[in-house]
């Protein structure tokens, strides 16, 4: 794969509930890249963070078998409506990803919820409806997070956590990311994202990638 991907940016699907209206995801195609490259059909592909579905959607629509969790109950059955099999995503938090009775995972892609360093009270990982929130926790649960998930990968199997360093702050989540992760998953490589029109907020996008030891 590239060190850097060349991308269009998306496009605010008219269809998506109308909290929506200023949130940002990866493209259906920028899935669709990774999926080809570390994926074959019937693989299981999991997105902790299954946001709006879109990593889901693209799964299944590649006869690979989506599994998500999303602790928005609105979210997950906006997702629902997308799929054929509604059973794919569950009303979940993340942190409690031990807890749940998952099948042994091949592939999985996310853009966990982000947060600044600075100036931030609401929990991202709590969908931003509370007001505990904590860099530095946000990072150690990060890492408890992928932590978990690394104990139900099948041998080979790739991580792809998508991030971006932000201006406000300046915050370097994408960086934070990678050095916190990197303690439970070993760290392979970053892939640049070089988006047609990028957002002003950030300063770089990537793609982390990390793979099984």
């Amino acid at each position: 794969m590239r060190n850097v991907l060349r991308h269009r940016t998306a496009d605010r699907r008219n269809d998506r509930p109308r909290e929506s209206a200023d949130d940002l995801c990866f493209t259906p195609e920028l899935v669709e890249v990774f999926l080809e490259e570390y994926t074959e059909v019937g693989d299981v592909v999991f997105d902790p963070f299954a946001g709006f579905g879109t990593a889901l959607v693209v799964a299944e629509s590649m006869q690979r078998r989506p599994l998500g969790l999303e602790i928005l109950p609105e979210r997950a059955e906006f997702i629902r409506s997308q799929l054929t099999d509604s059973s794919a995503v569950l009303i979940a938090d993340a942190r409690r990803l031990r807890q749940l009775d998952l099948p042994r995972i091949d592939f999985s892609i996310s853009s966990p919820p982000y947060m600044t360093e600075v100036n931030h009270p609401q929990n991202p990982l709590t969908g931003y409806r509370s007001l505990d929130g904590d860099y530095s926790t946000y990072l150690r649960e990060l890492t408890r997070i992928y932590g978990a998930l690394a104990e139900r990968l099948t041998p080979g199997a790739r991580v792809v956590i998508n991030a971006a360093n932000l201006r406000d702050g300046p915050t370097p989540l994408a960086w934070d990311i990678a050095e916190a992760v990197s303690s439970v998953l070993p760290f392979e490589r970053e892939i640049v994202i070089d988006w047609d029109r990028p957002e002003a907020w950030l300063t770089n996008d990537y793609c982390l990638l990390f793979h099984t030891s």
